[in-house]
């Protein structure tokens, strides 16, 4: 999992086993940001459409903006207009494929956790310093 700002800048990344669902990594990733400012708006994709997850960000002040899933039962909670943010998702991606030029990543050689985070982070301070 990965947080990045409106520029793509990288602010946390997070890494769990497969075997969890996305909604219930979005918070602790949230809880470990290296800004202190929380963010007003959390854009995220498909996976991310739960009524719960939305009224505990709803608590922390944060709106998720994320499309509906195709077989939603619930009445919809968002319009179309707060869905036109959803468009700048394509700088989330290309933040991703930045940190992918690290073939390390890509390819996961590494074993254990500890050292695997220790090259995501080294790769995401690389990004950074790429950037200013």
């Amino acid at each position: 999992m990965l947080l990045v700002d409106g520029r793509g800048t990288p602010l946390a990344a997070e890494l769990a086993s497969a075997s969890q669902g996305e909604v219930n990594l979005i918070e602790p990733l949230l809880d470990n940001r290296t800004s202190r400012r929380c963010p007003k708006r959390l854009l995220y994709d498909r996976a991310a459409d739960s009524d719960p997850l939305r009224k505990r960000l709803a608590m922390r002040r944060i709106e998720l903006v994320c499309p509906h899933r195709k077989n939603r039962t619930r009445p919809k909670t968002q319009d179309g207009r707060k869905l036109r943010r959803y468009k700048r998702r394509w700088k989330v991606e290309r933040s991703i494929s930045w940190l992918f030029n690290c073939r390390r990543l890509v390819v996961r050689y590494e074993y254990w956790n500890h050292v695997f985070a220790g090259f995501l982070q080294l790769a995401c301070v690389f990004t950074i310093l790429k950037r200013f």
